[in-house]
């Protein structure tokens, strides 16, 4: 066991940024063109948190044109640059999957003072 600790953890990051479930968040990530790069920003609601040391993974859903867009993150990857926190959510489940079926205002999450 201490022999996995020892590989995975010179791939984890250092500094680990403060997602919580029912997190409005701004992720920025690298994208790989060609020979360019460039930093596409994807924001939306944190609905879930998965696993934990180098696999863990978080899932961010946004509403564009109307449609509904999940993408999963993996935490330590080295193409996130940053993942910034726009607004704190109040939310009472680990995972927000019912919110998949809300549009509009009731796919709102209260916002934790």
């Amino acid at each position: 066991m201490d022999l996995m600790k020892a590989l995975t953890s010179q791939y984890m990051k250092a500094e680990i940024p403060e997602v919580h479930v029912g997190d409005t968040v701004r992720v920025h990530v690298k994208i790989k063109e060609g020979s360019r790069e460039r930093v596409q920003v994807f924001e939306g609601t944190v609905i879930a948190k998965k696993h934990g040391g180098l696999e863990e993974t978080f899932t961010v859903r946004r509403i564009s044109y109307g449609v509904g867009c999940e993408k999963v993150f993996l935490l330590h990857s080295p193409s996130i640059v940053k993942v910034e926190t726009v607004r704190k959510g109040k939310v009472r489940r680990a995972k927000l999957y019912y919110l998949r079926d809300r549009m509009g205002k009731a796919a709102k999450v209260k916002e934790r003072v």
